[in-house]
């Protein structure tokens, strides 16, 4: 999985222009649910996936995650993606369409979306949340499954509110917010639904940086890209083992973490991009990797 692919196996452009595009929704005239857009330039590298359901604020419906996942099925093989960029104002559950299901329809629905936060939380190479407005419930999980999150300081307003509409979180929430930030804090969270702005956020340990906001209102979309534009100058085959000995080595006691952590620095050994940091290094210049 971590291999480069030969390059007759890797995706085509085709793929990527019709994701430029966006993926279809309930017809033409409703337009695409998500738009994945590939950076070019000095963000060559960086791809963002931009949530478009503005009518429910984004709430995450079939639709919505049937494009996401979709979306990530196929950025997961390009190996040219260093980082992806989620950037939207999440609210979180569609409940208007969840109140229309039957109770096994419920169950399909909410492992679906179970299994859309997994996706996210298995991508290969490091993944960016950027909330500038409201992360609540699903769309907190969201930014959760995420390895980084960017929050605008006043206007960002994140909570698992599940208890609130007789729920719980069920997309994952109860296992990542303990581990951000803590048991007694993530009972707590949960228990009250309470609501975060992005500096209380912060200061839990929820998100990693918090920016004020701008006029345009995206100014932790930017903040995060600054982010992203700092992961792209670094080892790629590296940064992605490095965020598999990372995850996989929080599931399980340090000593078998430390075997996860070699195996991993082994799978790096013989890569091009080491020997390239090396040559780098004594010849003092900046390296040039190039994923191999």
């Amino acid at each position: 999985m971590l291999r480069a692919l030969p390059r007759a196996l890797r995706p085509q452009r085709l793929w990527k222009a019709l994701l430029a595009r966006g993926c279809a929704s309930d017809g033409a005239a409703a337009g695409p649910e998500i738009q994945v857009r590939a950076l070019l330039g000095p963000d060559q590298g960086i791809t963002e996936i931009l949530m478009n359901r503005p009518r429910a604020r984004n709430a995450l419906g079939n639709v919505l995650v049937g494009e996401l996942l979709e979306a990530l099925a196929r950025l997961r093989e390009d190996q040219q993606v260093r980082v992806l960029l989620f950037r939207s104002g999440v609210k979180g559950a569609d409940l208007k369409e969840r109140e229309q299901m039957s109770q096994a329809e419920v169950g399909v629905f909410v492992q679906r979306l179970r299994g859309l936060m997994n996706e996210i939380a298995a991508f290969p190479a490091p993944t960016i949340a950027a909330v500038d407005g409201f992360a609540l419930g699903g769309g907190l999980e969201l930014a959760l499954a995420c390895d980084l999150r960017v929050a605008a300081a006043s206007s960002a307003v994140m909570g698992l509110i599940e208890t609130t509409r007789g729920l719980l979180p069920g997309a994952g929430g109860t296992q990542r917010l303990p581990r951000c930030v803590g048991v007694a804090l993530a009972k707590e969270l949960i228990f009250t639904g309470r609501r975060l702005n992005g500096i209380q956020a912060q200061a839990l340990g929820l998100v990693n940086h918090t920016v004020s906001q701008n006029e345009e209102g995206d100014a932790a979309y930017h903040q995060a890209r600054a982010l992203a534009q700092e992961i792209l100058p670094q080892a790629p085959t590296a940064v992605r083992l490095g965020k598999v000995a990372i995850d996989r080595g929080m599931e399980v006691d340090i000593a078998s973490g430390m075997v996860i952590e070699g195996m991993c620095y082994a799978q790096n050994i013989p890569t091009r991009d080491r020997l390239e940091g090396m040559a780098a290094f004594r010849e003092k210049r900046p390296p040039k990797f190039v994923g191999e």
